[in-house]
């Protein structure tokens, strides 16, 4: 099978290509393809727990099976964040699990997660479901901003910051902030401060739907925001 490989940021430069075809004998995953390129550029494998793998422009893990024709991406963190925090935009569920493994360290001794989910109803109007969307560009270079911000004034570990977009149901999560810590009392009051600023900086909107209708959900921005 073939198929287009790209890289992005520190990882073509350590590659030092941003795009390439390989042919290979199926069955194979993401992560296979990714060893092959570690053996190649060992400087991959040192970096692995903060790369995200992409199939087809949506998120997968490495064990995601692959098809003639995929094309596949390795994502370091975006643009503006340390190596070892990742902030995110998805169309799939957030999977938390992988999030605390990919930030938890041998000195941390907390994770706090924070799961912003979708409920049944407001103000006691039923919900059925909700639909978000942003400004993707904006919203990643915002959000990474943010969490550098909160990393620098907090002494946590690291700080993974996610929100989905699209349509969600309800009891899905529809954001997610973690945290990781030597010590419980940072890792709260890091989360804490994360969502805050998020839902007010972020330009991140909501439409809810109902039975009778749907409406754009009011917020505000942050006062400290250029009007």
């Amino acid at each position: 099978m073939l198929l287009k490989v790209l890289f992005f940021g520190q990882l073509r430069d350590i590659a030092g290509l941003s795009e390439d075809r390989l042919d290979v004998a199926g069955p194979v995953t993401l992560e296979d393809v990714f060893r092959r390129y570690a053996e190649r550029f060992p400087r991959l494998t040192e970096l692995r727990r903060s790369i995200v793998f992409a199939r087809n422009q949506d998120f997968a893990d490495g064990s995601t099976s692959l098809d003639d024709g995929d094309e596949i991406a390795f994502l370091p963190p975006v643009s503006g964040g340390r190596s070892d925090n990742y902030y995110a935009l998805t169309r799939e569920p957030i999977d938390t699990a992988a999030l605390r493994a990919m930030l938890l360290d041998g000195c941390d001794g907390a994770i706090v997660d924070f799961v912003g989910v979708v409920r049944n109803n407001t103000k006691g109007r039923a919900t059925k479901f909700l639909d978000y969307e942003c400004y993707e560009a904006m919203a990643l270079k915002v959000m990474t901003q943010l969490g550098e911000e909160i990393a620098a004034s907090h002494a946590i570990g690291r700080i993974a910051m996610v929100h989905r977009l699209g349509r969600m149901e309800i009891g899905e999560a529809s954001v997610a902030i973690v945290v990781t810590s030597p010590h419980r009392g940072p890792a709260f009051a890091a989360a804490l401060e994360g969502i805050n600023r998020l839902k007010k900086t972020v330009p991140i909107w909501k439409k809810e739907h109902f039975e009778d209708g749907e409406v754009w959900v009011d917020g505000e921005w942050d006062d400290s925001l250029p009007r």
